[in-house]
């Protein structure tokens, strides 16, 4: 059987412009767009691109029968903290601290569980978009339960870090300039 490896650029860089743009239009449609704020919309641009290109890729096609040849096993491991590496969950945990510490910027009021709730998704989307091109196609990735938990405390380290960092009014001062909501001041939006 014969394999084709799916070029990974022609996909990331155009996701990571898309990604780009639209964080730019939801800036412009709320009258947002600041440098400081467009540069959070470009290093969020490019950690989307660089996940994708590092949880997804490679992908490979076998030629002549197309995505599906027949069953295969599910792609999923959903056995908790059995055969899971210690350098595989430092490096789910450490993928994960960035988003942690740009989920505060994008949103009003951050609060922990909002954190949490966006970490879990964007996670739980990368699992299944694993699994289905592990699935449809055939990939060296699949959806496993341990990733997604090392990913969600990633991004829950990342949102401490974020708290730790603005307790200081100075630095809290600088990153107010980046965040997207304004802060909301006796009920205005200011």
């Amino acid at each position: 059987m014969t394999f084709i490896e799916v070029p990974m650029l022609p996909i990331v860089i155009p996701f990571g412009v898309v990604i780009f743009l639209v964080l730019l239009w939801i800036l412009r449609s709320r009258g947002r767009v600041t440098i400081a704020r467009a540069s959070v919309a470009a290093v969020l641009a490019v950690y989307a691109g660089g996940v994708l290109a590092n949880t997804v890729f490679p992908i490979f096609l076998r030629v002549g029968t197309g995505f599906y040849d027949g069953p295969r096993p599910l792609p999923l491991y959903l056995v908790p903290f059995a055969d899971y590496g210690l350098e595989d969950a430092l490096i789910n945990v450490a993928v994960f601290v960035p988003l942690g510490m740009l989920v505060p910027l994008l949103i009003a009021r951050p609060r922990w569980w909002k954190v949490l709730v966006i970490v879990a998704a964007a996670s739980l989307a990368i699992e299944l978009l694993q699994m289905a091109i592990a699935r449809l196609a055939s990939s060296g990735h699949l959806a496993d339960i341990n990733d997604w938990l090392t990913n969600i405390l990633g991004g829950m380290i990342g949102y401490g870090l974020f708290l730790l960092l603005t307790r200081s009014t100075r630095i809290a001062g600088f990153v107010q300039q980046f965040r997207w909501p304004a802060r909301e001041r006796a009920g205005v939006d200011g």
